[in-house]
């Protein structure tokens, strides 16, 4: 998290810059950076006068502005190349960010005719309209490449022939359609509200920078070393403590970043030495993590940006959104806990000493910093807009701030904050602006109905039975957005879906909302879907694991959640765990979903809690049972908690034929006395001891021992001190560490587990 005082700017600012939805940005500074600071500065005021005062000449007119402020920075706060000029614009860049807003402003410049010219030119542009959108286009599709990457920009490219050359298609295909010439192309982005100017960059422009002000003036106010330091002291001595601290502070973070990447980031760079001294392997450590990380897109108060879209898209309030997401949040941290339970007993992870500091003394001294996130509820639940509700929490949080002197708010730090939320926006303007790209097409050629009819007779090309339609619809969808996350950002991914599956979904009788949360769903955890999977790249780059294997390990983790939007559309009763319904049916279908979520947790953990290990058929049994309960049927339900019972007693009955293990634990080393990763109480019963290490194994332990003492000095200090002199300290004692920067740190678990008999 770090503290403004020490590194310039907050570490979760800094973590947005390593964003699902962008490559890495410039360090701008000097001159260069100043400028660029000065004109976000100036968004920020026109997105906050918007909110109050808007401007008189509608919404697209201030879209108009919004987008020539914002896209010319994106050249030059990013480069070209990875590998091109880190710190300052080239001269090619100075050209583009030129162009792009001289290209931006001609609309409502006198160079166009003015505002009301321009507008009544649509439909009849004029060769000068045509030239200017067509740069336009190309400056789009640039800046999305460059803050994306190449596939988002191909995925455009594709839509843009598919609408100029689809003329040329056989008329008796489905997707044949008349042909669009070039300057209808260019009429329905540059001046249309489906273009450019629609829907994504919309919200863009009104909720989601509003968010990234405020997650940074949040954490600026001191939030994020607060959240880090609860999460730290609210588990104490329990074996577990350091799993459920990485997992709580990346849902408090979350609050503050909006990101699954960032998120999983900076809760690493604070809580992977404490997971490595408690024992976790790399590998699941990062897994942990980064489905950690991916939980903040998909909690409440501060969904992630598809979250507003879909606000838009059903044309509901922002509130009514959060409460579909209130159940499944629950459900998908439920598994993460649960496996987090289940990991401590397989790799004999151990206790870690508490801090020096009490969960009741943080919260009486900085426990205020909940008060924005709880005004944002209420204010919406008072009726107040989304965007004035977060504007008054960025208020209040700005004047908390003056509650601790380390955290004042002075001029500078609230410029800073104000540009810094701006500045992490630009990625997704330019992200929904080549969006745009994609929505205007299948709205001008109707291709989003004709694909999502394709879906539908696919389907009904296998069998002809209703409830297996739906259900092979609903895999294939659920197929097609995973492979579509693979290539394009959360947000962009959500759209495309959106105008393609949502259809299809709408036509079999899924209601609007079940059918949103399931596209908003399976977009999202593109995050910690192997081969790309962001979130789990970020998480192995702080842990030192191997990147596929952490990938499969943050898979495991979030499991729940890729079940339960399936839950959502198959059955009429999926709409309960949206809060959709009468009471006592949302409460038995949680219940029931809350008990399939346990039984996958068993089934990919192989473990029962309190019970003990649980072999391969109780394992079979367990995630047939999860999956029967998520079909949220009276008598899916029953067999699914018969099948669990019987998973459950077979487990029981193993583990009391199984002979006790013959090695005796591990003898404690001399990292485990200590005073930091000292064991606070002993294995159940029911664990496994592991092997005793080999003596090259001890050696080794015995060198990392060497830096134990200032580790260990170093942990008790977080709990108490800023995040950035935590960070300070971890880097001095990396330093001291021989394993060279870069390489994988072995932790102690990794001994362990090379003897555990069930990897599972």
């Amino acid at each position: 998290m770090g503290d403004d005082r020490s590194l310039g700017r907050p570490a979760t600012v800094e973590a947005l810059q390593v964003d699902d939805e962008e490559l890495p940005a410039r360090e701008l500074k000097g001159r260069i950076g100043m400028a660029v600071a000065v004109v976000a500065f100036a968004v920020a005021l026109l997105v906050l006068w918007q909110v109050f005062r808007p401007l008189a000449r509608g919404s697209q007119f201030y879209l108009i502005i919004f987008l020539a402020g914002t896209l010319p920075l994106v050249f030059l706060a990013y480069r070209a190349r990875l590998g091109g000029n880190k710190d300052r614009p080239t001269v090619l860049d100075w050209i583009l960010a030129t162009a792009t807003l001289v290209v931006c402003l001609y609309p409502v410049s006198p160079l166009g005719g003015g505002y009301d010219g321009f507008l009544n030119r649509q439909g009849l542009l004029e060769p000068a309209d045509i030239a200017f959108g067509a740069v336009l286009l190309a400056l789009v599709v640039e800046a999305c490449r460059r803050t994306t990457g190449l596939a988002l920009p191909i995925v455009c490219l594709a839509f843009l022939a598919y609408g100029y050359y689809g003329g040329l298609l056989p008329q008796s295909w489905p997707i044949a359609h008349a042909g669009l010439d070039f300057s209808q192309i260019v009429d329905a982005l540059y001046n249309s509200g489906s273009g450019f100017y629609g829907t994504p960059l919309d919200v863009a422009a009104t909720y989601i920078v509003l968010f990234t002000i405020y997650g940074a003036v949040l954490d600026l106010s001191g939030a994020s070393r607060f959240f880090v330091d609860l999460s730290v002291a609210a588990f104490r001595k329990s074996r577990s403590a350091a799993g459920r601290t990485a997992v709580a502070a990346g849902f408090l973070l979350g609050t503050v970043s909006g990101s699954g990447t960032a998120t999983a980031v900076s809760v690493g760079a604070v809580t992977w030495p404490m997971l490595r001294r408690a024992g976790y392997p790399a590998e699941q450590a990062g897994g942990m993590l980064a489905a950690a990380g991916v939980g903040a897109i998909l909690s409440p108060p501060t969904l992630g940006a598809a979250a507003f879209i879909v606000a838009e898209y059903l044309d509901v309030s922002y509130l009514t959104v959060l409460g579909w997401a209130m159940i499944p949040t629950v459900l998908y941290y439920l598994g993460i806990l649960l496996a987090v339970e289940i990991d401590v007993r397989r790799f004999r992870v151990r206790g870690l000493d508490p801090p020096p500091v009490s969960t009741l003394r943080l919260l009486g001294r900085f426990g205020y910093h909940f008060s924005s996130l709880v005004l944002i509820v209420v204010l919406l639940a008072l009726g107040q807009s989304a965007t004035r509700a977060v504007v008054y929490a960025t208020l209040l949080a700005f004047a908390l701030s003056f509650l601790d002197r380390r955290s004042w708010l002075t001029p500078p730090r609230l410029f800073g904050a104000l540009s810094a939320g701006v500045r992490s926006v630009l990625p997704v303007v330019a992200v929904c602006a080549a969006a745009s790209i994609i929505t205007a097409t299948t709205t001008k050629t109707g291709l989003g109905a004709q694909l999502a009819s394709l879906l539908v007779r696919g389907a009904q090309a296998v069998t002809s039975n209703p409830t297996a339609v739906l259900a092979l619809t609903v895999i294939l969808a659920a197929v097609a957005l995973a492979i579509l996350g693979l290539a394009v950002p959360v947000t962009a991914s959500f759209i495309i879906g959106w105008v393609i599956i949502g259809p299809a979904l709408l036509a079999l009788g899924v209601p609007a909302p079940a059918a949103a949360m399931f596209v908003f769903y399976y977009s999202v955890l593109s995050e910690v879907t192997p081969p790309t999977a962001l979130a789990a790249v970020g998480a192995s780059a702080i842990t030192g694991g191997r990147t596929i294997p952490t990938m499969w390990q943050a898979l495991k983790y979030a499991l729940p959640a890729f079940l339960a939007p399936i839950a959502f559309v198959l059955t009429p009763a999926g709409s309960y765990l949206l809060a959709r319904g009468p009471f006592l049916d949302i409460v038995w279908a949680t219940a029931a979903a809350i008990v399939g979520v346990a039984a996958l947790a068993v089934a990919t953990g192989g473990w029962v809690l309190g019970v003990g290990r649980a072999g391969t058929p109780s394992r079979v049994l367990a995630a047939i049972a999860g999956l029967l309960l998520l079909y949220l049927e009276p008598l899916t339900i029953g067999i699914g908690i018969a099948l669990l019972t019987v998973a459950v007693g077979w487990a029981a009955v193993d583990c009391r034929r199984r002979p006790p293990p013959d090695d005796p634990a591990p003898a404690p080393t001399t990292a485990d006395r200590s005073p930091l990763p000292a064991t606070t109480d002993q294995p159940p019963a029911d664990e496994p001891t592991a092997t005793p290490p080999t003596p090259r194994e001890a050696r080794d332990e015995t060198d990392r021992s060497a830096v134990a003492p200032s580790e260990a000095r170093d942990e008790t200090d977080r709990s108490a001190v800023a995040p950035s002199e935590a960070r300070d300290e971890t880097e001095r004692t990396v330093s001291s560490s021989p394993v060279p920067p870069g390489a994988p740190l072995r932790s102690n678990g990794d001994r362990d587990t090379t003897h555990t008999e069930d990897r599972g």
